[in-house]
């Protein structure tokens, strides 16, 4: 009974941060499925075009609430002691592993955006390593723009410093795991993913694109992102029912001479798993049952 009791007060405090901010978001079923202790665990198979080859790869999604400062734009090591100096955020890590001929890629992308508030993702970081060398971006809100922070092995990249007054492209996929309502439609300024820039090496800014949404079956939708200008294609597929699971994604490239490049991952296995404490040598099971 107590702990219904404290359950309960929880569900008021949550109903009550979301009274000014993210409607679309009920908070009881919310709960139910991101408040249990656990990450969500999905895992694709990976085809990613690199050099005009198709590779096979994994990419891994992993979602996760958790605990956030609004000021040092971290994870809190102490929620209880935070205060209202935390939100909530969904946190998505998403690796990417493939190998080109002799030598591997790695990438991963971190996404950390508000459950509650209506705001834009206050950090967003990527980074890629491979055998030639390592580069790392990082994005944080402040004063209504992000500061970019690049750093490349490249000489003609170097070290960058950037301002950036866009939603980021790699919010999407937090956005429509909270509720696809909250995705923007429409001609916007955005900001593309930070793995495609680092694949791409444009340079980091602000591009026109067009977002749209559709149904497409009994319980299936998708989101389509469209950059007419830099040839680019973002189409993400989903479950259209709570909580939004994300089943495929795919980019496209369309180059200068009109030939298509496309990467795309088909998710293959999914878990709710506190994986922070599956540690030890006798966890290693767990990743053939995810396929890893």
């Amino acid at each position: 009974m107590k702990n219904l009791f404290i359950f309960g007060l929880f569900l008021l405090f949550i109903s009550s941060c979301n009274s000014t901010g993210r409607k679309a978001i009920d908070e009881k079923q919310f709960a139910s499925h991101w408040y249990q202790d656990r990450a969500e665990i999905n895992v694709f198979e990976l085809k990613q075009m690199r050099y005009g080859e198709v590779r096979e790869g994994k990419a891994v999604m992993i979602f996760v609430t958790e605990d956030f400062s609004k000021r040092k734009q971290v994870k809190v090591d102490d929620p209880s002691a935070a205060g209202k100096g935390a939100i909530k955020v969904m946190k998505m890590n998403m690796t990417r592993d493939f190998v080109t001929g002799v030598y591997p890629y790695h990438t991963m992308l971190s996404v950390f955006t508000p459950v509650y508030e209506d705001l834009n993702s206050p950090k967003i970081t990527a980074s890629m390593t491979e055998w030639c060398g390592q580069s790392f971006a990082q994005l944080n809100w402040k004063n209504n723009k992000y500061q970019a922070n690049l750093f490349s092995y490249f000489e003609s990249e170097g070290d960058q410093e950037l301002s950036i007054s866009a939603m980021a492209e790699d919010e999407i996929f937090n956005l429509i795991r909270l509720n696809p309502d909250l995705v923007p439609t429409g001609h916007k300024k955005l900001i593309p993913s930070l793995i495609f820039n680092r694949f791409s090496h444009l340079p980091l800014d602000a591009e026109s694109a067009v977002i749209s949404k559709r149904k497409t079956g009994s319980n299936q939708a998708e989101v389509e992102v469209i950059y007419e200008e830099i040839g680019r294609k973002l189409l993400i597929k989903y479950v259209d029912a709570f909580p939004y699971e994300i089943m495929s994604w795919q980019e496209t490239q369309t180059k200068k001479d009109g030939t298509e490049e496309v990467t795309s991952a088909v998710r293959k296995s999914v878990q709710m798993l506190d994986y922070w404490r599956k540690k030890g040598l006798q966890d290693e099971a767990i990743r053939k049952s995810l396929g890893l």
